[in-house]
């Protein structure tokens, strides 16, 4: 198991130290922990907490899981050292926040402007190999990827209207640290790196002027644009994966059978997940737009083509980072290429 313990925060480091002592810390397909990135307010909270349930039906209480909420044991960024040292059982995250280890997470997590859609996203990642390719990034960890998940295109809330990449000038905006950040100071943003759980009170004090922070429906559900009343819907952005991984040595103590359970599981998640967030988006747009309670705006086609060779030059900048960045975006663009999306 190969574990950059460099990389770690001395609260991880003590609570490895602690679990190190406890020879009972991971146990068998019996009681997993699973922590997400996300608060637990949100939909996607709910949704992860349903496939929970379902997993232990399936199995007749075989295998249960509790989701935990983003930070619950570790930070966000923390996750993928706590699954392959047992401390969690398993995470679903955007593997973004693993981008200090190797930039290639960044590629896989969120190639911003490549994607418009989740099922071209999960096209890639199922059926040319993209899964494969990131368990070579994940399993020298002790982590497995048991299939890879994603949400739609997330919108973007801000104080002010954005309707041209001018508009970007000098905006303080939320958003990962990396690929994401990256390009949003191509065009012309200020990122700031924050967790999620922080949004709310930056967007209330003034700390940030917009955020890259999931879909319409959950930044509105949860009374964002009290302090961001427009929002750029759809989103153009940012269109992450959700990682649902487990540590790799219980994944290979499972049977064939509950392999292939939980990624079938873990399939259903997902289409419930994009399903329901689509839905949902939908009913709060028509309910923020009859209220008036936000202006929502996009920007042209021209500007989007602007926007998409902004991040098309980030990501040969990211290509010639290592072998596994380059590997990732020369396949994803040959993926592009071939479905006619480039």
């Amino acid at each position: 198991m190969k574990l950059l313990k460099t990389s770690m925060s001395p609260g991880l480091l003590a609570l490895m130290a602690a679990f190190a002592l406890c020879p009972t810390a991971v146990t068998a397909a019996e009681d997993w922990k699973f922590q997400i990135n996300v608060n637990a307010g949100d939909d996607e909270y709910r949704i992860a907490q349903e496939w929970a349930r379902s997993v232990t039906e399936k199995t007749s209480g075989e295998i249960n899981i509790e989701i935990l909420p983003g930070g619950a044991i570790v930070g966000n960024s923390e996750t993928l050292d706590a699954v392959g040292a047992g401390i969690l059982q398993g995470h679903i995250s955007d593997p973004g926040y693993f981008s200090g280890k190797n930039p290639a997470f960044a590629i896989y997590g969120n190639m911003v402007g490549a994607w418009s859609d989740p099922y071209q996203f999960l096209g890639y990642m199922r059926d040319a190999g993209g899964e494969a390719r990131y368990n070579k990034l994940v399993e020298p960890y002790n982590v497995h990827l048991i299939r890879a998940g994603a949400v739609g295109a997330e919108a973007l809330i801000s104080k002010r209207k954005i309707e041209h990449l001018s508009d970007f000038k000098g905006l303080k905006i939320r958003a990962p640290e990396g690929m994401v950040s990256n390009i949003f100071a191509l065009v012309g943003a200020a990122p700031v790196n924050l967790p999620g759980s922080e949004v709310f009170t930056a967007l209330e004090k003034g700390v940030i002027d917009a955020a890259d922070y999931t879909v319409f429906s959950t930044n509105y559900s949860q009374g964002y644009h009290r302090y961001a009343p427009f929002a750029a819907y759809p989103g153009f952005h940012s269109l992450p994966m959700k990682s649902i991984s487990i540590n790799k040595a219980i994944w290979d103590g499972l049977t064939q059978d509950q392999q292939t359970l939980l990624e079938n599981s873990v399939d259903e998640f997902t289409d419930n997940l994009i399903s329901e967030l689509k839905q949902k988006d939908q009913e709060q747009v028509a309910k923020a737009l009859d209220t008036g309670d936000v202006t929502i705006t996009t920007l042209s086609d021209e500007e989007l083509v602007q926007f998409r060779n902004a991040a098309r030059s980030e990501w040969d900048t990211w290509r010639g980072k290592n072998a596994d960045t380059a590997e990732a975006v020369d396949s994803i663009q040959a993926y592009l290429k071939e479905k006619g999306l480039l």
